[in-house]
């Protein structure tokens, strides 16, 4: 039987695999460039900005779920999932769902004023998953981003 704990410092290789292992399911394995010293500088290092939660078996990191706080205006600070990944053989035994539940927990727990994640509109899977825990799937918000390379070539004299 797995149990879900607390990431370790040792975890970091393990979920940086399950990182790529997302990346490959959602059409985009280049697009990780997140690397181990990264994931051990900001989820273990003096600053941390993220926690990460993993379902153990028999020493085996089987699944994991990687969360921040951010801070909502209207709401005040919020937890956000990031990701919920579990191994593609390990899938279908209730690891998803567990951790999915201790992200629950904790945000009641810290009296969060809301949990947030996003899903992809393809993935029905996730979709599916998520409804079975009456979670609203907000399709008023657009979200938006700059990449790293856009952050870079931003001109402020020419906007």
């Amino acid at each position: 039987m797995f149990t879900i704990e607390a990431a370790l410092e040792s975890d970091v290789p393990s979920i940086l695999a399950f990182i790529k292992e997302l990346a490959l399911y959602e059409r985009a394995p280049l697009e990780v460039t997140v690397t181990e010293a990264m994931l051990l500088e900001d989820g273990f290092g003096k600053n941390k900005i993220y926690d990460c939660w993993v379902a153990r078996e028999n020493g085996s990191v089987l699944g994991i779920a990687l969360t921040y706080i951010k801070y909502s205006t209207w709401k005040g600070k919020c937890l956000f999932l990031e990701d919920i990944i579990v191994k593609e053989s390990e899938r279908g035994r209730g690891i998803g769902k567990e951790l999915f539940k201790k992200i629950i927990g904790i945000s009641k727990e810290q009296n969060m004023g809301r949990m947030e994640w996003q899903v992809l509109d393809w993935n029905q899977t996730a979709i599916d998953f998520y409804k079975k825990f009456d979670a609203v799937l907000d399709p008023t918000w657009i979200n938006c981003k700059f990449t790293y390379e856009q952050l870079q070539a931003i001109d402020f004299s020419k906007i």
